[in-house]
């Protein structure tokens, strides 16, 4: 909680206290700078230099008066952040999957990732092509392109945000008292999904699934499918809990970012599901990689190969690891069933029919970005159809969910829209009648602290506290 009450705090008097942009813009990139650099100051030379690399590569494309030339310093550009990216990321992957077949080199370096690399990689390469495209005017500043790059709200769990975004709130930007309190609702609210309930809910996964091979085949399969639920729920509530608290720091600072993640898990079919989940990235590769491959605009069989292309860079994007890449194409496949194969044909199911469809195809989904060790994958899927000899139940699976029931009931209740409409008819009635007007101003100014101390107790009281967006 040094970050809420010490750094942040700072942050946001220094926003308030400064009065110009450029002084706000300059507190904010030192602020950033510090942050970015407090797990380690060497991989702050990494963002500098790639920062330098896409602030030079965009102003060569807009000074090129040929489209050619052009093409060659976008190229250029984008082939140097990714060899950065490929090299810290992917070297560890790549040589070891060499060695299991050639059985060399016989020492695999180790390489540490330096955190939300892919996040700002991402964010770079879109504000290069951008130029290119000539959406936006390249940055003749170098530091105000890095504070673009090195925002500590999203810089490190995203959402990838695009220059052409915040342009306008970097060049001038004024928080209201509106924004800044709905900014601090977003931000406790975030804070709480991630300390209260992704934790708890990752507990109860890792009660199943963080064991040794012999263990994790004894597990009955409704406890693998309870160890899955409560997976996919803590994967939802860490990673739209990031989105949460930058959108609200963006917020109380003036900085209007996208939403990230739109309730996924109350979707119809598997394209809804992808249209709301993650969505930050999922327009990235759709802008950037589908589209310039083609699209929906060629041949059917071409059209499957650019989703294939897309599900699979999506997939690697994820982590350096084969069961990223299966995750990747197992949603592709999905996705081009459902196009070319299935189309139509399930529009007349009831509603929560294809409901479960697509909540039991995510389930199985979220056990293949689980697992790192395709061997522990295995046994988990075999063990979920009993595969393993381990039955359907047991003593510690009853437990578990009985002690657990109403956690998982709120956790997968506040995964739906249901208390944002709740909050919506609450606005609404204050509106019209003096008892509600009372009680949403009394919710609005409690509710914040209130979930600020329940998140700071949680944090407090319980060391496990599992990152998963840091491995991006």
């Amino acid at each position: 909680m040094l970050f809420v009450f010490c750094f942040l705090t700072a942050n946001l008097i220094s926003q308030l206290v400064l009065k110009t942009a450029k002084a706000k813009n300059i507190a904010m990139l030192v602020f950033s700078l510090i942050f970015y650099s407090w797990s380690g100051p060497r991989y702050l030379f990494l963002l500098l230099a790639m920062v330098l690399i896409c602030w030079v590569g965009a102003l060569r494309i807009q000074r090129s008066p040929g489209k050619k030339e052009r093409k060659r310093y976008l190229v250029l550009t984008i082939a140097l952040c990714l060899a950065i990216l490929g090299f810290f990321k992917y070297t560890g992957f790549f040589l070891s999957n060499f060695q299991a077949i050639f059985g060399v080199p016989e020492v695999i370096p180790t390489i540490v990732l330096p955190i939300g690399i892919s996040f700002y990689t991402f964010q770079l390469i879109s504000y290069v092509v951008d130029v290119y495209r000539r959406e936006v005017p390249a940055q003749k500043k170098y530091w105000v392109l890095l504070l673009y790059a090195s925002l500590f709200h999203q810089c490190i769990a995203g959402p990838i945000v695009r220059y052409q975004d915040i342009n306008q709130d970097i060049r001038r930007r004024k928080a209201t008292p509106a924004e800044i309190s709905r900014g601090i609702s977003r931000f406790t609210v975030g804070l709480a999904k991630k300390a209260i309930l992704a934790n708890g809910c990752a507990a109860i996964a890792d009660t199943f699934f963080d064991v040794g091979a012999e263990e994790l085949a004894a597990v009955p399969a409704l406890g693998i499918l309870l160890a899955a639920f409560a997976f996919a729920l803590q994967i939802y509530l860490d990673f739209s809990a990031y989105s949460d608290m930058a959108i609200g720091m963006g917020l109380m600072c003036g900085f209007h970012y996208k939403e990230n993640f739109n309730y996924p898990y109350v979707s119809r079919s598997i394209s809804e599901f992808w249209r709301r989940w993650h969505i930050s990235l999922g327009s990235f590769f759709r802008d950037y990689v589908y589209i310039p491959l083609g699209g929906n605009r060629c041949t059917v069989p071409r059209q499957i190969l650019n989703l294939f292309v897309v599900w699979f860079l999506t997939g690697l994007w994820h982590g350096a690891s084969w069961n990223y890449v299966m995750w990747g194409l197992y949603y592709g496949l999905l996705l081009g069933l459902g196009r070319f194969v299935v189309g139509d044909r399930l529009s007349r199911l009831p509603e929560v029919v294809k409901w479960l469809g697509v909540l039991m195809l995510v389930l199985f989904g979220t056990m293949i970005f689980k697992f790192t060790d395709l061997t522990m994958l295995g046994i988990a899927v075999k063990g979920l159809f009993g595969g393993n000899g381990n039955g359907l139940t047991g003593m510690e699976v009853s437990l578990t969910f009985r002690n657990n029931l109403f956690f998982l009931l709120f956790a997968a209740v506040a995964s739906t829209p249901l208390g944002k409409h709740l909050r919506n008819i609450l606005g609404n009635l204050s509106r019209r009648n003096t008892a509600c007007f009372w009680v949403n101003a009394v919710w609005e100014a409690v509710h914040p602290a209130a979930l600020l101390i329940l998140s700071a107790m949680a944090l407090a009281g319980d060391s496990y506290n599992p990152f998963l967006y840091f491995q991006f």
